[in-house]
């Protein structure tokens, strides 16, 4: 699926910095995981001790596997305005094994392009550094910021992909998802 190296430690786009986490990073990373704006079609909000798992799990997931969730940092603007970049999901389902793209920014950060900016690195990082042939992504329908990101990054999606999440509990809102793809034309 992907040869043995690793992404850089940073990418530096136009206006972000995409940065390997740092502790400080962890309480406005809790903060936006508290946000019920922010988690509305995640999970629910996280308390501080699940926000700090999910910190632990980025850092293990770029040690094992030499990707993962970069830090955004918005140089001149805020230090940590949340995450993007690439993982491998942690449940089964039809199209996987993958590398799946995300992001979640503070939501004070929403609606000035940072997470099309930041992603588009993150997927041409994967393509480039990591040779992956294909980058997933998926949401719930009604999340129509992510959706228009993905649709802007050029990932297209196929109706007959769709999928219920398989850590959502069946009937719960949030567990029918989208899929996007996107393929490394190179």
């Amino acid at each position: 699926m992907m040869a043995a190296v690793s992404l850089p430690l940073q990418i530096t786009t136009q206006r972000l910095l995409l940065r390997r986490w740092t502790t400080a990073d962890r309480e406005p990373f809790a903060a936006l995981n508290a946000d019920p704006r922010v988690m509305e079609y995640l999970f629910d909000p996280l308390p501080r001790a699940e926000s700090d798992a999910a910190a632990d799990r980025i850092e293990r997931h770029f040690a094992e596997r030499g990707f993962g969730f970069w830090a955004v940092e918005i140089p001149g603007v805020v230090a940590f305005a949340g995450m993007v970049g690439l993982a491998v999901p942690r449940f089964e389902a039809h199209f996987t094994p993958c590398v799946e793209i995300g992001w979640r920014l503070a939501a004070e950060y929403w609606g000035r392009g940072y997470a099309t900016e930041a992603a588009s690195a993150a997927l041409q990082s994967g393509f480039d550094h990591l040779a992956l042939r294909e980058i997933v992504a998926f949401t719930v329908p009604a999340n129509t910021r992510s959706r228009a990101v993905m649709e802007r990054l050029g990932m297209s999606r196929d109706a007959a992909d769709d999928f219920d999440h398989p850590f959502i509990a069946a009937g719960h809102p949030l567990r029918r998802h989208v899929l996007y793809r996107k393929r490394n034309e190179a």
